[in-house]
Parts: structure tokens; sequence; C-alpha cells
């Protein structure tokens, strides 16, 4: 399992980073931090994520440990391209069914998610009821909050 830190609007509070990069390694988890790619290489953490919003390219200049994951996400074409030319290695792609100002939907989604060679995440509205949708489109994965906050159905028999 993967975590991604996210944080735009407060000062980053390093020790706290610090404490997550822990915690998440003492489970086998990567910790990725969001939107700062300097501060993750200083902190030695797993990686980062780089946001739809954030178009620059600097990074490829820098130095990354042999294992350093860079994610992305991405709403419509020209982000996708964007992304590529940042070299992440996943993209999430959204919404698929969150019916939000980035909403895709079904069809719209799995052409998007043709269009590149990169892996793909969904993202966006996903729950119980609609996950056995993404059978159906070309997704290495699917990621959310909503997701995983949501009550799970209760166990029925010994091998459930």
């Amino acid at each position: 399992m993967t975590i991604i830190f996210r944080n735009y609007k407060h000062k980053i509070d390093q020790n706290l980073i610090i404490r997550i990069k822990n915690y998440c390694k003492k489970r086998g988890n990567s910790f990725l931090l969001s939107n700062n790619i300097k501060l993750a290489i200083k902190l030695s953490l797993d990686g980062v994520y780089i946001p739809s919003f954030n178009k620059d390219k600097r990074h490829l200049s820098y130095s990354f440990k042999k294992n350093f994951i860079i994610l992305g996400s991405a709403h419509n074409v020209y982000e996708i391209k964007t992304k590529e030319l940042q070299n992440v290695k996943m993209i999430f792609l959204s919404s698929i069914f969150k019916k939000n100002k980035n909403y895709l939907g079904f069809y719209k989604f799995k052409l998007l998610s043709l269009l590149t060679k990169k892996l793909i995440i969904a993202l966006g509205g996903i729950s119980n009821n609609n996950l056995k949708k993404l059978n159906l489109i070309s997704c290495h994965g699917f990621a959310g909050i909503t997701f995983f906050k949501q009550k799970r159905p209760q166990k029925k028999g010994p091998f459930y």
C-alpha cells in the first residue's frame, strides 16, 4: 500500500513527515509526499506525487535514489501528456464515477487511459457497488479516500 501526504495550505512540518515515514516503514507501506520533490529527496522518502496543476519539469535534472517513485494525476489529454513529460511512473486519472468538476465518466476514462503507455490508477467515487466495473477498463489499480472510509460488508462463514 502507498500513502500520499497532501498538504497544500499549510507549512509542512518536517518532524511530522519523518514520524509518518517511520510509521509507514514499520508497516511496509510506501510513503510519498505531494508536490514537494526537494523535500521528498531530502527526507529520503519513497517518492513524490505531482498533482495535475503542477506542470514543472525541473525535477528531471535531480538525482534520485534507485527506487524513487514519481506519481502524477491528470484529468484530460493535455495533463496526461504533461505527466508523461514529467516522467511519472503512474497516472491517477479522475474522476471515473464521482460527478464533480473533473468528472470523466466510464467511457471517457477508458478512452483517455488508452492514450498513454503509463500505468493508470482509477480515482473518483469508487465504492463497493462499482468496484467490479474497474475490470472492464485498463487500469493498474484504484485509489480513494471514500472507498477506504466506507463500512465493509460483514463476513459470512469461515472462508469469506
